[in-house]
């Protein structure tokens, strides 16, 4: 098969319409745009959002809060959870995703402090709490943020 034999499946491609060629055509003169009006000119319509006469819907919503754009989501984990590896194993996003603690790892994984460990365990995160560090530590593991 060469570049040139290539061609479109029968049917699936059609004419574009040729609008305002004559009357015959059934899409001459006013080119299926109707007689005068803001849609019949040459970018008529209106913008979206646009509502006529009332005020727009989007000025009638009241504005209330503040929206951090710029806020840092973690999917946070406790200590308790890791309880189920066992010791010496490398926890990260990863294996926590596939021991079905954490389903998103959203901008990272924050471990928090609740609960104890009982293994030395490699943990590596994108943050940590102070005290899950300082029990990590204390249970011979370490806490590395990537």
């Amino acid at each position: 098969m060469k570049l040139y034999e290539l061609s479109p499946a029968p049917g699936s491609v059609s004419a574009p319409k040729r609008k305002g060629r004559g009357i015959a055509t059934g899409n001459g003169k006013t080119a299926g745009r109707g007689h005068k009006g803001q849609k019949a000119r040459s970018g008529g319509g209106v913008r979206p959002g646009f509502d006529g006469v009332s005020l727009p819907y989007i000025r009638k919503l009241p504005k209330r809060g503040f929206t951090n754009h710029f806020k840092i989501n973690y999917a946070a984990i406790n200590l308790e959870d890791l309880n189920g590896f066992e010791a010496g194993a490398v926890i990260d996003a990863q294996a926590l995703k596939t021991a079905g603690i954490i389903k998103k790892e959203l901008d990272g994984v924050k471990v928090l402090g609740r609960g104890e460990i009982r293994k030395a365990l490699t943990i590596k995160a994108a943050a940590f709490s102070e005290s899950a560090k300082t029990k990590i530590e204390a249970a011979g593991g370490k806490a590395e943020v990537i």
